[in-house]
């Protein structure tokens, strides 16, 4: 069983709760959503899953329904009594802390994991980022997410979307948008809607090892940073002209033109010059 609008109202009221705005804190209300998200996250059985803001239980049910081992982290500790109500007698381990700052080699030892979660607008990006940086145990993943965000994170070269954190995911991974969640099945209802996004490990980066990762996204970071500039102008202080030829990439391109690939080559070329401080 999931949690309809009816329960969420129920538990707010019996643990004197209220969603926090300052959390980005959005409850699921809609059990079809959340049993939507299981399937396509395409977890079961045979799977460790760990979700991050499990709020009150709704995703987590529906993730503990398949039959998969689910580890449910949450901040706020003002939800955990409801939270463990609901989703222990479920078989569901609650793990009470922040996924910015969670010791994660220590929590998932035994590998590998799937992450779903519906995530906070806020710590989306970055939590995103740093998971695909630092835990190589969570080898994929399936997101909600501000639809403007889960834009970003799947973009390509070209796409209005496609940005540094665009270029952070295809280093690690491939990232597809499968679906679409309206705000009606939330509680409150947020003023934006909801993409829903596969993210799926490499077995290895899109760059070759001997670029400097570091280095790459120095470059990226820049590059974007004033991305309506040609890069022979925002690289300038980083990357000689004769780099631009040696890379094959056009110096009179913009940072949104280039792949992954592009900037490895980009970061290869200059990876042995002197870099500026």
């Amino acid at each position: 069983m999931t949690l309809s609008g009816a329960d969420v109202r129920r538990l707010l009221d019996e643990y004197g709760l209220a969603p926090s705005r300052a959390r980005g804190q959005n409850f699921v209300v809609d059990p079809n959503t959340v049993r939507r998200i299981a399937r396509l996250a395409g977890v079961g059985p045979a799977d460790r899953v760990v979700e991050i803001g499990a709020g009150l239980g709704s995703l987590t049910l529906a993730l503990a329904e398949t039959g998969a081992a689910v580890t449910a982290i949450e901040v706020d500790g003002g939800l955990l009594p409801a939270l463990r109500s609901v989703v222990e007698p479920a078989g569901v381990t609650v793990v009470e802390g922040d996924a910015l700052r969670l010791d994660w080699s220590s929590l998932l030892r035994a590998g590998p994991w799937a992450l779903v979660a519906n995530l906070p607008y806020n710590v989306a990006t970055p939590l995103i980022a740093d998971l695909l940086d630092e835990v190589p145990a969570i080898r994929r993943m399936l997101v909600m997410v501000q639809r403007e965000v889960g834009e970003r994170l799947a973009a390509g070269p070209g796409d209005d979307a496609f940005g540094a954190v665009s270029v952070k995911v295809a280093y690690w991974a491939t990232a597809k948008i499968v679906g679409r969640v309206p705000a009606t099945v939330f509680h409150p209802v947020p003023n934006v809607e909801s993409a829903l996004v596969r993210i799926d490990r490499r077995a290895v980066p899109a760059v070759e090892a001997d670029v400097d990762p570091e280095w790459l996204f120095r470059l990226v970071r820049t590059g974007f940073g004033q991305r309506r500039k040609m890069l022979r102008r925002s690289l300038a202080p980083l990357v000689p002209p004769d780099a631009f030829l040696a890379a094959a990439i056009r110096p009179e391109a913009r940072a949104e033109e280039l792949s992954v690939e592009d900037w490895g080559r980009l970061a290869r070329c200059t990876s042995s010059r002197p870099r500026p401080s």
